[in-house]
């Protein structure tokens, strides 16, 4: 009996050992959730980063300020109730609340946001319907816009496009509402499309096999109607389709342009590819 009494001094009572046992359980939940809410918070950010620098940047609205997309609160210690408990857990308390509350309010913020987006876009529905904002082809991007090695030239030029994984023969969108410009043989090239959507805008499609049946200057197009099938033509190191979208007689990048057709994800897979490859295709 005296021996029970003394292990039960030193480690505790069963009903103390069971809620240590019961503490350190939820502890390592506590920090399973802080993982997760890295995780949210990292796709937030991504959400939000679309937002300002694609969406309301088409769009023509200013971005939201960084301080007011966080939302920050001040003032008195809102959770001052966790000092209560071991350091170690206090901090995890106070961590996994205020990030929480974070989460909430720039939810809250995005939602808005998102909400002031869809009020511009009614009223400027018939705009909206001229931007190149789709894929011209089903295909993943191989090369991106900027400084790229010609793959036949060998050297390092300006690649005023996006180049996109086709097969020949693959059909080939209008990203926009437009009138054809320009429908035949360019150079290297090869067979080209140009469009001309109005506000300024652009595309051209390049490297085709064939052109539609009725597509020629002065054709009234309609953003996802086929006027294409890719190909090979040009000087090229493979068959795909290089895009290109020009503002104001300038080449921009054409990936900001996609926002009608790629989720924050994609459009984050498509960046990533699209600066790790040095070489274009063209």
């Amino acid at each position: 009996m005296v021996l029970i009494s003394l292990l039960s001094l030193w480690a505790g009572s069963p009903s103390e050992i069971a809620l240590q046992e019961e503490n350190s359980v939820l502890y390592e939940q506590l920090a399973e959730t802080r993982d997760v809410i890295v995780e949210l918070d990292e796709q937030i950010s991504s959400i939000t980063e679309v937002d300002n620098e694609l969406y309301r940047s088409m769009l023509g609205i200013d971005p939201l300020p960084e301080d007011e997309r966080l939302g920050g609160v001040g003032g008195a210690d809102m959770h001052s109730e966790y000092d209560v408990f071991q350091q170690e857990t206090s901090e995890l308390l106070r961590w996994t609340a205020e990030n929480v509350e974070s989460l909430e309010r720039r939810i809250n913020i995005q939602k808005v946001s998102f909400n002031e987006l869809q009020e511009h876009y009614n009223e400027n529905r018939e705009k909206m319907g001229h931007l190149p904002a789709v894929k011209p082809v089903n295909g993943q991007v191989l090369s991106g816009f900027g400084m790229r090695e010609h793959p036949v030239l060998g050297y390092q030029r300006h690649h005023d496009g996006v180049d996109f994984r086709a097969r020949i023969g693959t059909p080939i969108y209008a990203t926009g509402d437009g009138v054809v410009q320009e429908a035949g043989r360019r150079g290297n090239y090869g067979i080209r499309i140009i469009i001309d959507h109005d506000y300024g805008y652009q595309t051209k499609y390049a490297h085709l096999n064939e052109i539609e049946d009725g597509i020629e200057p002065g054709t009234e197009v309609e953003r996802g109607q086929q006027i294409a099938e890719s190909g090979n033509t040009g000087v090229t190191s493979g068959p795909h389709l290089h895009y290109e979208v020009h503002q104001n007689n300038q080449p921009v990048d054409p990936l900001n342009y996609l926002f009608a057709d790629l989720s924050p994800q994609e459009y984050r897979e498509y960046r990533r590819i699209a600066e790790e490859n040095p070489m274009s295709m063209d």
